[in-house]
C-alpha cells in the first residue's frame, strides 16, 4: 500500500493509493502542490502527468481518488457534483479510479476554490 498526505488550508487526510498504471505515474511525481478547483462535492487540480483513459468510469464511491485524462488532473470525491443523479457521485467525465482517502472524505467540504493543495508521500 503507498500512502500519501493531502492537505488543503486547515485540512490534512491520509490516502492510499492503488496498483494501478495512473497512481504508480502520480506516486512517482510526487510532491505536488497545486491550487483547488471546486466542483460541487469534488475537488480537482492539475497535476504533472500525462495518461490517457485506463479502466474509466463517472460513478466514484464516497472518498475515492481519480485521474481525470482530459484536464490531467487529481480528483477527490466527498459528496454530489452538478452531474449526480439522486444520491449517485458521478464525475463531469470518465476518470482512472487511483485510491480513497482513508477516514472521512467530509473534511474537503471545509477546502475553498482557489486554496492551495499539496500531495506527498508519507
Amino acid at each position: 500500500m503507498r500512502t500519501i498526505r493531502i492537505t488543503a488550508g486547515a485540512v490534512t487526510a491520509r490516502a492510499e493509493l492503488n496498483d494501478s498504471k495512473t497512481a504508480t505515474a502520480i506516486w512517482d511525481a510526487l510532491p505536488i502542490k497545486a491550487r483547488v478547483n471546486t466542483w460541487g462535492d469534488e475537488i480537482y487540480f492539475g497535476i504533472p502527468v500525462r495518461l490517457g483513459e485506463d479502466h474509466g468510469r463517472d460513478v466514484m464511491a464516497m472518498g475515492e481518488l481519480g485521474y481525470w485524462p482530459p484536464g490531467h488532473a487529481f480528483c477527490i470525491f466527498f459528496g454530489r457534483t452538478p452531474a449526480s443523479e439522486g444520491d449517485e457521485i458521478r464525475a463531469a467525465s470518465a476518470v482512472n479510479p487511483i485510491g480513497r482517502v482513508i477516514g472521512d472524505a467530509g473534511v474537503f467540504k471545509k477546502v475553498r476554490d482557489g486554496e492551495t493543495i499539496t500531495l506527498e508521500k508519507e
